[in-house]
């Protein structure tokens, strides 16, 4: 079993808690992917799983063996980091081989030993095929791509088959076009190996492609756990309603009204209509006078027959669609909209509108999630 669990695990650096009281179980062969802004914890974590960190308070376990006092080399994991930390003068098949002769391995459920040549090749050979690099094992990296510089530092943790992989944004020094190919490379990766992932990162959209459940971390404390999807339609709070999106969810302040059985929030300048989400009815706590904040994504506001003022104050336009960037009484808003041609113009005064179901609402105190 290659289960990961934080069981209340929290680690300081002085009178600072860089993770704080973190309860996390990760199933076995799951891709979890620790998302946040810098600072949030999620590299500390993965160095606590890596044993590059102590656990100040709580217990870490791998499979059924706690590992707070376990040295690192003794702990079967690989860590992929976000520098390639490749060997310049080796070849590729030399990067890959590295690990294999550093190290004793259980070989057909005998005890550690070290791995013969032919064994080690094997195993290189093996990891290559995976990767796609048979044919550049005889390089060395100052003939290689960006990409497949990547793939060889996959490659080498990948060959000692460990019960956890360990990544820590690995994909940040890659442009655009390889970020995007080398996500599909990953996620097929996983699908091969069928091993525990534990992958950390800032950025939301490695998150939402590649992981199996993502678990928001910020200012040390986790905020959410889930699919992405649930990830992204049910915000558990307002950090992560923000933090999720691209573009972020719209957030404005108002007070909740109620009238004839009807449930509004008032805006400024505005209002609209609120409801349940599916067959979920709104929290008891919603009622007539509370503050709250409430929560639009941009794809869910149109421009139109609606019931909230605004002023369009820029327009951007992606080809396959337009960000039309307004104002609401003095607070900004974005409305993702697929009308190329026609629509608003800068300058204009529109309204807005959304459906009620697709009306998020937090509580201004708290920040939790009520409907």
């Amino acid at each position: 079993m290659s289960r990961v669990v934080f069981d209340r695990v929290t680690k300081r650096f002085g009178d600072v808690a860089a993770v704080d009281s973190l309860s996390l179980e990760i199933f076995d062969r799951e891709f979890m992917v620790l998302l946040g802004p810098s600072g949030c914890g999620k590299s500390t974590a993965l160095r606590m799983i890596a044993g590059l960190e102590s656990v100040t308070e709580g217990e870490l376990r791998i499979g059924d063996r706690v590992i707070n006092d376990v040295e690192a080399k003794d702990r079967d994991i690989s860590m992929v980091f976000q520098s390639y930390a490749l060997y310049p003068h080796m070849t590729v098949r030399q990067n890959i081989e590295v690990p294999l002769k550093t190290r004793a391995y259980e070989v057909d459920g005998g005890p550690p030993r070290k791995l013969r040549k032919p064994e080690r090749a094997e195993r290189v050979e093996d990891a290559a095929r995976i990767l796609g690099l048979d044919e550049l094992l005889d390089r060395k990296p100052g003939a290689l791509s960006g990409g497949q510089r990547q793939r060889v530092a996959l490659g080498r943790a990948i060959v000692r088959r460990p019960e956890v992989f360990l990544m820590d944004e690995p994909l940040s020094n890659l442009d655009a076009k390889l970020r995007a190919q080398t996500r599909v490379e990953l996620v097929e990766l996983h699908r091969e190996l069928e091993t525990t992932i534990v992958y950390v990162t800032h950025d939301q959209v490695e998150a939402m492609t590649m992981a199996d459940r993502v678990a928001v971390l910020d200012a040390g404390r986790l905020q959410q756990v889930g699919p992405p999807r649930e990830v992204y339609d049910r915000p558990a709070n307002l950090f992560v309603a923000r933090f999720i999106g691209s573009p972020p969810m719209n957030t404005v302040a108002g007070t909740v009204r109620v009238a004839g059985g009807a449930t509004s929030v008032e805006l400024a300048g505005g209002h609209l209509a609120v409801s349940g989400h599916g067959d979920r009815p709104l929290d008891a706590a919603v009622r007539e006078g509370l503050d709250v904040v409430a929560g639009i994504r941009p794809e869910h506001l149109r421009v139109g027959e609606g019931t909230l003022p605004a002023t369009v104050r820029a327009i951007e336009w992606l080809g396959h669609e337009r960000h039309v960037y307004c104002d609401v009484v003095g607070s900004p808003m974005i409305v993702r909209d697929t009308d190329e041609e026609g629509g608003s113009r800068p300058g204009d005064e529109v309204t807005l509108t959304a459906r009620p179901t697709d009306v998020h609402l937090f509580d201004a105190v708290t920040t939790e999630r009520l409907n």
